[in-house]
């Protein structure tokens, strides 16, 4: 009895594999059959191979590993994507061209055969090329989990011969497929890199407050979702009690409250903050306008600058403002139309980025970044309009632009950790809207960033059309325009301004040693 099948996919396999592995396949048919009967193991086998029909399996413990977080997380959706490419490609494109007939069904012990046969093409496996994919996916992102799943893909993989529902050859050539897509999709879209310490450079001396003598700090308590992090007046009060603490209130403005304290009778030698990126560009603001040094307190979520400038913990901060260590680091500015120039710690932009920032942060505590920057990208781009740009007067069409203080080495189309601190550049990223699917390009770099969109780019007949172009500069000049005569969206720091004019002129740069900041010793800077 066979499973079924058409005379002429059986011929198939006659006709495209090699006398000698056909011989092969028939040998290990027999070695298998000719066991001894198990009636436990033949029955957790079958179990096993039912369980992983339609990936079932696989998708079950993605769920589990993703509730984990971190590198099982990551692994879950590498594994996933591996497997749904590998699956299409197994059983959509494989089966078709090659397919060929399944073992014969007589041959195999009665215990042993499935309950549902089978009955499309035999080459190539698609459990194990589901088993394959999904496993090396998991294990390119961590390792360990890869490990131990590598056993249960290697017993799924086994009972598709074991059950008589396949050939070795199928098995073999299954799982050599997944495991290529899983390796391509790592070279295709790597791993986020491990962020390296940025050039600290040498630190300067700052006044020494070992008490918080002088120093004036401001507190946002809203910044930050660390439930372990301590309540900021308590630790600051604690740590440094002779610091003034004014913690924010709404509609209150750090440059306003800088000014009045200059003017009283005791004013302050330091400007200290506690909240995230944008509180801290506000103060960071008042600091320069002062011309006095700024010390960080990493109280928000990121805290991109202040990992960089060596405060990456709050007793970092403390210990820098107790030794009185700094350096003198490089800004930048932000001149929106004629009004006053804004102080930008990280990154300045125009166009559709703040909103995908912002419905990226909103759901990647519960999805993680992967997935939440892919539903962020999808979101923003299908209601977003393109801006009519002329960059430093060269005129585009573009979805946004991007303008960091200092150059980066992220593969994101934003860049926000910095190489250095001092190297006197902006690093500037324009997202084009041109050429064919400019939405699909668009959504391929915001979710994926430069690498994959680069991939994209390489598309036949597409190399000249780069979606994401990346240069450095020391001041960049930026007209830009709605296609609809929509508002504008600019942001700096992690603060949005809608311009509703619908058009706008903004123009960023560099500052080089605009700024004094506390910072702990470049050797005590973890990477």
């Amino acid at each position: 009895m066979k499973g079924h099948s058409h005379p002429i996919i059986a011929l198939r396999r006659v006709r495209i594999l090699p006398r000698w592995i056909r011989h092969i396949d028939a040998r290990a048919a027999h070695a298998v059959n000719r066991q001894r009967h198990l009636p436990a193991i033949d029955r957790r086998l079958a179990r096993l191979s039912h369980r992983a029909d339609r990936s079932r399996l696989w998708f079950e413990i993605a769920a589990a590993l993703y509730l984990l977080g971190g590198k099982p997380r990551r692994g879950a959706v590498r594994g996933i994507a591996s497997l749904i490419v590998g699956s299409a490609l197994a059983n959509l494109v494989g089966k078709r061209i090659f397919g060929g007939d399944r073992p014969l069904l007589k041959d195999v012990p009665v215990p042993r055969r499935l309950k549902r046969t089978p009955t499309s093409g035999s080459f190539p496996s698609g459990h194990s090329s589901s088993a394959a994919a999904f496993v090396t996916g998991v294990a390119l992102e961590s390792g360990r989990s890869g490990a131990v799943l590598a056993p249960l893909g290697a017993a799924v993989a086994y009972s598709r011969l074991h059950t008589g529902a396949h050939w070795l050859s199928d098995v073999i050539g299954g799982a050599a497929l997944g495991s290529a897509v899983a390796v391509v999709g790592r070279v295709l879209v790597p791993a986020p890199a491990r962020s390296e310490p940025a050039h600290l450079g040498p630190t300067i001396d700052l006044p020494s407050l070992p008490e918080g003598d002088g120093a004036l700090i401001f507190v946002n308590v809203a910044s930050g979702i660390d439930p372990l992090r301590p309540e900021p007046r308590d630790f600051i009060s604690r740590e440094l009690p002779r610091a003034h603490i004014h913690v924010l209130e709404e509609g209150e403005r750090i440059s306003n409250l800088v000014r009045d304290a200059l003017t009283g009778t005791n004013p302050p030698r330091v400007i200290g903050v506690w909240g995230g990126d944008g509180t801290v560009a506000s103060a960071a603001d008042a600091a320069r306008r002062a011309g006095l040094p700024l010390l960080i307190f990493p109280g928000g979520t990121f805290n991109h600058f202040a990992r960089t400038a060596g405060a990456e913990t709050i007793d970092a901060a403390v210990q820098a403002v107790r030794d009185g260590a700094g350096r003198r680091v490089d800004v930048a500015e932000l001149i929106i139309d004629d009004e006053p120039p804004v102080t930008v710690m990280n990154v300045a932009s125009v166009g559709v980025y703040p909103g995908f920032v912002a419905e990226r942060e909103e759901m990647e505590g519960a999805l993680g970044k992967p997935v939440a920057a892919l539903i962020a990208a999808v979101r923003v781009l299908a209601r977003a309009h393109t801006l009519h740009v002329r960059v430093d007067g060269r005129a585009a069409r573009v979805w946004s632009i991007a303008v960091a203080a200092g150059q980066n080495s992220s593969a994101s189309m934003v860049p926000l950790q910095r190489r250095r601190l001092d190297d006197g550049v902006l690093d500037v990223r324009v997202l084009h809207a041109r050429g064919r699917m400019p939405r699909l390009r668009g959504l391929v770099a915001l979710a994926f960033g430069v690498k994959a969109s680069a991939l994209l780019d390489r598309v036949p007949g597409r190399a000249a059309l780069a979606t994401i172009e990346a240069f450095t500069a020391e001041q960049v000049r930026i007209e830009a325009r709605s296609s609809t005569g929509e508002a504008v969206n600019v942001a700096h720091d992690g603060e949005v301004s809608v311009l509703e004019q619908g058009s706008t002129v903004a123009t960023v740069r560099i500052v080089p040693g605009g700024l004094n900041v506390y910072g702990a010793p470049a050797s005590s800077v973890s990477a």
